[in-house]
């Protein structure tokens, strides 16, 4: 491509949304979705020091009530916030100032396919921080049977747009 056809090509980068342009009472379907495999389980497992038998051996969760290994739920947790950066906060947050109300319903395992969105359940501007504002998420990620299998509320510090 030549200098003068680079120069006039419009150059779209991926971004989440600054403060502004959350719309409170809104939900934001994250796409794709994202299949669990046995090699995500075991290494968040063992990457995160978390030697519970219930995620690392077969044989023993084999007798549980579960009959299986399920699939450690901080990175269930971690995965339904991730499915929601590139579509809400990618280069626009500030900083994850806490997370309330998580829970799991339901067990994931090797196998499932998992799929997230997002409630903005309330914004405003920060007092102490001008140029940033605080946005309530309430995630819900669902697996491929529509099952719910997490929920967490999650406030952010967002940017606002520039020169707002």
């Amino acid at each position: 491509m030549s200098e003068q056809t680079q120069a006039s090509t419009p150059r779209i980068v991926q971004r989440g949304l600054y403060f502004e342009e959350f719309v409170e009472g809104a939900v934001y379907a994250h796409a794709p979705g994202r299949t669990v495999t046995e090699a995500d389980n075991v290494l968040f497992t063992t990457l995160t020091m978390n030697t519970q038998s219930l995620h690392l051996d077969a044989a023993w969760s084999a007798q549980t009530e579960f009959g299986e290994r399920l699939v450690n739920s901080m990175f269930t947790l971690s995965t339904m916030v991730g499915l929601s950066v590139a579509q809400l906060t990618q280069g626009t947050i500030v900083a994850n100032l806490g997370f309330d109300a998580v829970r799991f319903p339901a067990p994931v395992r090797v196998g499932d396919t998992l799929y997230a969105e997002t409630l903005i359940a309330g914004k405003r501007l920060s007092s102490s921080r001008p140029g940033q504002g605080i946005v309530e998420f309430a995630h819900t990620m669902r697996n491929q049977d529509g099952v719910v299998v997490a929920e967490a509320s999650r406030k952010t510090l967002m940017l606002c747009l520039p020169g707002a």
